[in-house]
């Protein structure tokens, strides 16, 4: 008798014992099952996704370093470029003078671009043609410094076109500015230049600070849902366009004489690397852009310009 009355007075202590434990045990579980889903939901930000967004930047750009020995130089034979045209659909040369060639857009292709302001794109642009000018002449197209800018996403192009009314170009461009002011401005620094076999000087950028370019695509994927699928460029890059080589040098200096093109490219691409790399810059600017000609942000060509400050603040 007095067994069963001590068996039963220590077991009830047990269970309340075991049903607290379970009960700790589940609300421990629980509790980082909530956390770890309320952080899969944070937005992306530098602090936490440069890292692995940087190495995708990086490892695109250490390719884009082997293009031209890897392919040659295309475009010495008016190959196809980066965009599936071919240089004659672009440039026309007749006695040493480049003209870009300008054909009406159907539909326009609707761009949505960084800029980059003159501030920084000048002294660029300086550099470039200071180094390339004696050795090309008249045969490499310029990109205007007004114009350098980061293709960021597009809601229209000439490979998938979507058209588009007057009133639903609106709501894209009211999509884009709500977009810009939940954008932080962009502090980047230059990583590199480099020549493509396509014959296109390509800066490419590295993040310091701002809203990482793979972030400001997923927010202009989700504004602009008739947009193509497809896009023109992969989602961490961070490029613009200084230059296009159109052709052979035109000018030599006497110790370059024995030297191959492929040779003498990557001199000058050095001599540039040496200049600029490293520059730093801010982007504050994301650009609605109707181009109602074939690259006309590229070639000077007619377009429509919404220009939206990036109104994010980091207080």
């Amino acid at each position: 008798m007095a067994r069963g009355i001590v068996k039963n007075y220590w077991s009830r202590p047990v269970k309340v014992i075991a049903i607290w434990f379970f009960c700790a045990v589940t609300f421990y579980c629980l509790f980082h099952m909530a956390l770890r889903n309320s952080n899969s939901h944070k937005p992306t930000t530098v602090s936490d996704s440069s890292i692995s967004n940087a190495e995708q930047r990086s490892r695109i750009y250490a390719k884009m370093a082997k293009d031209l020995d890897e392919n040659g130089a295309v475009f010495l034979k008016q190959g196809e470029t980066s965009q599936s045209l071919s240089l004659s659909d672009l440039f026309t040369l007749e006695n040493g003078n480049v003209t870009p060639v300008l054909k009406a857009a159907n539909p326009p292709v609707r761009a949505n671009v960084l800029h980059l302001s003159p501030e920084y794109s000048v002294p660029i642009s300086e550099a470039v043609k200071s180094i390339f000018s004696p050795y090309f002449n008249k045969a490499i197209w310029f990109q205007n410094s007004s114009m350098f800018h980061f293709s960021m996403f597009h809601a229209s192009h000439h490979i998938a076109p979507v058209p588009a009314t007057e009133e639903e170009i609106e709501v894209e461009a009211g999509a884009v500015k709500a977009v810009a002011e939940d954008v932080c401005p962009l502090n980047i620094i230059l990583d590199r230049v480099v020549l493509t076999s396509t014959g296109v000087l390509v800066g490419c950028w590295q993040m310091v600070s701002g809203t990482d370019p793979v972030t400001i695509r997923d927010k202009l994927r989700t504004a602009l849902p008739r947009a193509p699928e497809k896009q023109l460029y992969d989602k961490a890059m961070l490029h613009t366009s200084f230059a296009r080589l159109l052709g052979h040098p035109t000018k030599l200096f006497e110790e370059e004489n024995n030297s191959s093109p492929l040779q003498i490219f990557h001199e000058l691409v050095r001599t540039l690397n040496n200049q600029i790399r490293g520059f730093q810059a801010t982007v504050s600017e994301l650009w609605y852009v109707e181009e109602l000609d074939v690259l006309a942000l590229a070639l000077n060509g007619r377009m429509k310009t919404r220009k939206f400050k990036l109104g994010c603040s980091k207080a």
